[in-house]
């Protein structure tokens, strides 16, 4: 008993000296003025402070202050943001949206087509084998000219157009060169094939007149009008007089925008740029008042009927077309307007069927990734610093969503029926091809931004394991 006592007494003796110390080593609560603290005592109480969670921090269950309103919002734009300027942007939009727009466009050309195939005696699928075919071989295309440096593209630009004006004279010559839908712009190479040369004449100009510039800039000879419009104007104009030989009034509308894109990126004067285009006008206004064909197109914008003799019926029938699809549309291959009663439902006016099947949702996706390509196309000119680059970036981007205005701006009603197709998504192969093409040519142009270069390089494996090899040796040896 007396030895339990004394370990009791020992062991109470320990728990109060413990104590004791204990309440030695707290820190005293200073008054303001007593001067600062010792160095290990103040490492002691900002420890002990960082472990309390500040009120701030406390989450809501525990009564604690809420995050104010607009936080959220505004870091999602922070986060959109930096998404936004990241050097592989631009080359992801055009990737991708140029693949979406051309198999959506594959999907509605099949939907389309089925009956108008029909009607001519042929299987469901004619129209979509052809346009598969042109699109397999346009993907080849596509990754040519993503692949290829800009020297060579550079190279070509003079061929292309001597072929492009070869072949645009030959349609011109009898037996060779045929009529579709009244305009003499084709040339049949043997089976169900033909071929649109003045399709291949919009890149032709593009890469031309992109170098030209280029080689002036260099020279710093662009300052004077006349080096600005000479040679470029006159075999703009010289391919415009080929095309409209034809009747093609659509195909000139869109090579004159190439004509002004070009001209506006090389800086033309307000007044130079405003005299082209008032005589760019001025022409296109007699045109369209010799022609009682292109009066009537103009007549037919907002129509709501079809007019007498159904001189409005396609404008029309486009507008029902659209109308009846609602928010989601009537489902893939349930239009009723493909059904004879809308002409040409898989080349010009492929965007009204889409409105039919897919609705407002499918509309506004296929103008959200045109949207994508076209702002896409922009940062690619506006961060370069090569001048070619600048040019025929800014070329193909005009090309593109110009084209693609005119044509939704038809099927809309808000523009006359110009007899263009919806680039990379109606039906036709001679569209196609150099579309495709040209969407490369951007890949190309954000590939060689030595951001995006540096970020494409930082993504090969080699490339990473020899990085993070390099960081493990710069590590001393005892850090993990």
């Amino acid at each position: 008993m007396p030895a339990e006592e004394s370990s009791a007494a020992r062991g109470a003796d320990r728990s109060r000296a413990t104590s004791a110390i204990s309440r030695a080593l707290r820190p005293p609560l200073l008054a303001a003025g007593d001067g600062p603290l010792p160095a290990g005592l103040a490492l002691r109480v900002g420890s002990a402070a960082g472990s309390r969670r500040p009120p701030a921090a406390r989450s809501r269950t525990t009564g604690g202050p809420r995050t104010p309103r607009g936080g959220g919002v505004r870091r999602l734009y922070e986060q959109a943001r930096r998404a936004w300027d990241r050097p592989l942007t631009a080359y992801y939009l055009i990737l991708g949206a140029g693949l979406l727009i051309t198999v959506l466009g594959l999907v509605m050309v099949y939907s389309a087509s089925m009956i108008k195939a029909l009607e001519l005696d042929k299987p469901g699928t004619y129209f979509f084998r052809k346009q598969f075919l042109a699109a397999v071989i346009g993907a080849g295309l596509m990754a040519l000219a993503a692949r290829m440096p800009a020297k060579l593209h550079r190279a070509m630009s003079y061929p292309l157009l001597m072929g492009a004006v070869f072949l645009m004279v030959l349609v011109q010559v009898p037996g060779i060169g045929m009529s579709v839908n009244g305009n003499r712009n084709w040339l049949y190479l043997g089976g169900p094939f033909q071929l649109q040369p003045s399709e291949f004449g919009k890149l032709a100009l593009v890469l031309w007149g992109a170098d030209l510039l280029a080689r002036k800039q260099d020279r710093r000879l662009l300052t004077q009008w006349k080096h600005m419009l000479v040679p470029l104007v006159p075999v703009a104009f010289m391919l415009l007089g080929l095309i409209m030989l034809g009747g093609d009034m659509g195909t000139a509308i869109i090579l004159t925008a190439i004509l002004f894109g070009l001209l506006w990126l090389a800086g033309a004067p307000t007044r130079l740029f405003a005299g082209v285009l008032a005589t760019a006008g001025l022409i296109g206004f007699l045109l369209i008042k010799t022609s009682p064909n292109r009066m009537s197109r103009l007549d037919c914008m907002g129509a709501s009927e079809p007019g007498p003799g159904g001189s409005c019926w396609q404008a029309v029938h486009g507008i029902y077309a659209l109308a009846s699809g609602g928010w989601f549309g009537s489902g893939l291959g349930a239009s009723v307007e493909k059904w004879g009663q809308l002409p040409e439902p898989h080349t010009d006016f492929i965007f009204a069927i889409t409105g039919e099947e897919l609705g407002l949702a499918g509309t506004l996706s296929v103008l959200a990734l045109f949207a994508a390509l076209g702002y896409a196309g922009i940062r690619v000119a506006g961060r370069t610093e090569d001048p070619f680059v600048r040019y025929a970036a800014g070329g193909v981007t005009t090309w593109i969503t110009a084209q693609a205005v005119i044509n939704i701006g038809a099927v809309l009603g808000l523009l006359p029926i110009a007899g263009v197709p919806l680039p990379l998504f109606s039906y036709g192969g001679s569209a196609l091809l150099p579309t495709m093409f040209a969407v490369g040519l951007l890949i190309a142009f954000a590939r060689e931004d030595p951001a995006a270069k540096a970020a494409l390089a930082m993504r090969r494996p080699g490339v990473r394991w020899k990085t993070m090899r390099r960081r493990i040796k710069k590590r001393p040896s005892g850090e993990r």
